[in-house]
């Protein structure tokens, strides 16, 4: 996406839309359920259970060069080259994993839900980390970028996976949660931020944080309030300064006024032949909270979910922007690029190159946060096996 692959796309906005703060003290009541010792490793690393796929197939699953086709057979069972298997599958063998388009290490767990075929990776945590941090920002960045992101990726999948105690899995593969592209995104520079900050995470209060993230702020982060309704004391407004460099700082999208009627109409807010765009409030950091749209059949003001979605539908990159109207239709000038909730990765990549070491990163995106290890009681604990999981459910 921009420069290398962190940030032109939109996997630079690879945190969850939604999200719902965990409460204080219950991680270590939760833990057994959750990240499963890998019994592969020594070290009895906690695994991470991410869902690479969830449709109706069929799909290429198996050993990495002879994948098998994989679909839903008669009665809702896994269907393997045309061989009903009950229950769940795990293809046999110690790995690589070809998934689709993607290769993965680890352990690979296929099942049935409802009607559409559901496949799981349970793999070690710093292996997800190191193919987290090549998913979501370029591994040419400085070091101490990439340091500040593995932190961020693997405080944000402990978080997860914390409260998805009764899933089946803890984080998607996708900008939904954070983006994972299995060994594809490996590299010497991301395993190295991975082993610098091994078991390193960011907690609040005792627990991990949400640890949201997003491709570039425009100047200034927002609060997560803003954003998702609920406010979180380590994620609030940031001056973010030398942006400069993100292709996303600086973006205008023009619009005909027929053709932004369309789109106004498809989302339900027709107001007839269009007016004006007013903002009629912004939140603390500038970003638009409110938006009224005069017509010939009245006016109506957005706000909060719907206000987002339009936005979406728009492809506008943020809700940081201006209106101008102009004798061609209409001009939304912004700046930015995603949520603008947590760290700046353009902004990080800034502090980096000005020689700012990744515990200072961490420090100015997330104020209030401590940096630590990950707790002792998840590194031994240990839960059921994917298969006996799948049989008891």
């Amino acid at each position: 996406m921009g420069p290398g692959r962190a940030f032109s796309d939109a996997r630079s906005r690879a945190c969850p839309i939604f999200h719902r703060a965990f409460a204080a003290g219950c991680l270590g009541a939760v833990v057994l359920g959750l990240l499963a010792c890998s019994s592969a490793t020594a070290r009895m690393e906690p695994s991470v259970r991410v869902l690479l796929y969830n449709g109706p197939g069929p799909l290429r699953v198996g050993p990495a060069k002879a994948p098998s086709k994989v679909r839903v057979g008669p009665g809702g069972r896994v269907q393997v080259d045309g061989v009903a298997v009950p229950g769940i599958w795990l293809p046999e063998g110690s790995g690589p994993w070809r998934v689709g388009s993607r290769t993965v290490r680890g352990q690979v767990v296929v099942r049935v839900r409802g009607h559409e075929l559901e496949v799981v990776n349970r793999i070690g945590l710093e292996d997800y980390v190191a193919s987290t941090v090549g998913g979501e920002m370029s591994s040419s960045w400085p070091r101490e970028a990439l340091r500040a992101q593995a932190v961020a990726a693997r405080t944000y999948v402990l978080y997860e996976a914390a409260k998805r105690r009764d899933s089946d899995w803890d984080v998607r593969a996708t900008t939904r949660s954070q983006v994972y592209e299995g060994t594809q995104a490996e590299t010497p520079e991301t395993r190295s931020a991975t082993r610098a900050t091994a078991g390193e995470v960011l907690t609040y209060g005792g627990e991990p944080i949400l640890a949201v993230f997003h491709s570039t702020a425009g100047g200034r982060t927002e609060r997560a309030a803003e954003v998702w309704g609920e406010d979180l004391p380590y994620l609030r407004v940031v001056e973010v300064e030398d942006e400069d460099d993100s292709p996303q700082t600086y973006w205008r999208t023009a619009f005909a006024p027929g053709a932004l009627q369309g789109v106004l109409a498809a989302a339900g807010v027709g107001v007839g032949r269009l007016e004006s765009i007013v903002v009629t409030e912004r939140t603390g950091s500038g970003r638009v909270k409110r938006l009224a749209f005069r017509g010939g059949a009245g006016v109506r003001e957005l706000r909060g979910a719907a206000l987002k979605s339009l936005v979406a539908s728009l492809g506008l990159r943020s809700t940081l922007f201006d209106i101008r109207e102009t004798p061609a239709g209409f001009v939304f000038v912004g700046s930015g690029y995603g949520h603008g909730v947590g760290m700046s990765q353009w902004g990080a990549r800034a502090m980096a190159r000005q020689g700012a070491s990744y515990r200072r990163i961490l420090a100015r995106f997330y104020p209030g946060t401590q940096l630590g290890r990950v707790p002792s009681r998840l590194a031994v604990a240990s839960g059921p096996s994917s298969r006996n999981e799948g049989d008891e459910r």
